[in-house]
């Protein structure tokens, strides 16, 4: 009898045991607050799985890239066609990126960080050396005064793309080995010889005129000495010499200069230095809620200087709007998420270091490009990761994702989800097609 009244009581007092579609007529329906708790958990259960990491990285990638391939096409044909090339001309390069690019990433995600140590090294070098192959005349090509590619096999190619993955790994191994020779104990050994080689790579960017790439890879090496461990006072003072080396070469050169005088003051000049922003916004502006439709953007016919790199966010908002604004956003802030839960749950230093340098150079520089274009940044001259045409930043992009793709398989429990998964589809393909067994 005691239990009966007692079970009674207590289903009176707990909404969640009430008989769905009811309600108590002397209070509150709970039943609604039931439901919304309930899809929490269940969004917070999948969030928890080990390779969360993993598919949020590869279906972000995976849409950004898709999303670059058709912009590309439906901005470039416009500047190809003015040339008197084929409308397809600079997709096909973007195409030829993706082509190379996926596959590399592939592999990445596949290997082990003991790999990506080995290639520190090489992979600077080879850095230092395209860099300076763009101060050699007639090896570099100019293009808007500005010599910073090289052309190789018929394709030209920016290093200062490669030098971005190269401080990337250089720096996350370099302060690996310290960390594990317990050498991190003095805040000298976090600055060299990490901070000289930073330099190196800025001055020979800079040399080239190229203030964006030079800001990431600053921010690159404020990352990695974010994560390291280093001494406030010594993290501050870096931001101050760097904030003051930013402003010394943004008054050395007059055009630079007057980006900056433009963007403090955007009501004037709408025709002069403040010209890109401006139609850039006016791009956006048109496209309302759900924009023009896909190929129908009318700023890309001239108006919009760069709209297929610097500004291809100014053509998503005219031809996708505001809807596909927040989509590109929000997939950014995806990345934003998994890298760091990437870098806070791997054991591995190296890889600690290295997603989240990773991370924040591909944050920051879709932050640098949407904040440029909706005129909250200066304009700086930094591509849209994935989406933005270029070979060279699609590739070094390609590479990061897959490197951080493996991270994510370090990840506690991760290793036991992939092999509980069983084979991957390229071992079930060659199953399917009796090749998967060895022959005798």
């Amino acid at each position: 009898m005691y239990a009966q009244v007692s079970q009674g009581a207590d289903d009176l007092a707990d909404p969640d045991l009430a008989a769905p579609g009811t309600a108590d007529p002397a209070g509150p329906d709970w039943s609604g607050l039931v439901g919304v708790r309930s899809r929490i958990g269940v969004w917070r259960a999948l969030l928890d799985r080990p390779l969360t990491s993993y598919y949020l990285v590869l279906g972000i990638t995976t849409l950004l890239l898709g999303l670059g391939l058709v912009m590309v096409q439906s901005t470039a044909s416009v500047a190809d066609l003015s040339a008197g090339l084929s409308p397809y001309s600079d997709f096909k390069k973007q195409l030829l990126g993706a082509a190379i690019g996926v596959p590399l990433m592939w592999v990445a995600a596949r290997s082990q960080p003991r790999l990506f140590r080995a290639c520190a090294y090489p992979l600077l070098a080879v850095a230092i050396v395209g860099l300076g192959l763009t101060l050699i005349h007639g090896v570099g090509v100019s293009e808007n005064g500005a010599a910073r590619w090289i052309t190789i096999g018929g394709q030209q190619i920016q290093p200062s793309e490669i030098a971005k993955l190269a401080l990337v790994v250089w720096g996350a191994d370099l302060l690996a080995r310290k960390d594990r020779l317990g050498q991190l104990a003095d805040w000298r050994h976090m600055l060299v010889p990490l901070m000289p080689g930073t330099a190196v790579l800025c001055l020979l960017v800079m040399t080239g005129d190229d203030l964006g790439t030079t800001f990431i890879l600053l921010i690159i090496f404020l990352a990695l000495l974010w994560v390291i461990g280093t001494p406030g006072r010594v993290f501050g003072g870096m931001l101050i010499l760097m904030a003051l080396a930013m402003l010394l070469m943004i008054v050395s050169a007059k055009y630079r200069l007057g980006r900056l005088v433009g963007f403090l003051d955007q009501q004037s000049s709408a025709t002069g230095a403040n010209w890109q922003g401006t139609q850039g916004k006016y791009a956006l502006g048109s496209g309302g809620i759900f924009g023009v439709g896909l190929g129908a953007s009318g700023q890309k016919w001239g108006y919009v200087p760069e709209s297929t790199s610097d500004f291809i966010f100014a053509i998503i908002g005219e031809e996708l709007g505001l809807v596909g604004t927040l989509c590109v956003t929000a997939l950014y802030g995806g990345l934003a998420f998994a890298g760091l839960r990437i870098a806070r749950r791997v054991p591995d230093v190296f890889a600690r270091l290295a997603a989240t340098g990773i991370t924040a150079w591909i944050v920051v520089e879709a932050v640098v490009n949407i904040g440029a274009v909706i005129g909250v940044l200066p304009i700086t001259g930094v591509p849209l990761p994935l989406v933005s045409a270029g070979l060279s930043s699609l590739l070094s992009t390609l590479v990061a994702l897959g490197m951080l793709m493996s991270f994510a398989r370090l990840e506690p429990g991760a290793q036991e989800a992939l092999a509980a998964r069983g084979p991957g589809w390229p071992l079930r393909v060659l199953s399917w097609l009796g090749l998967s067994k060895r022959r005798r």
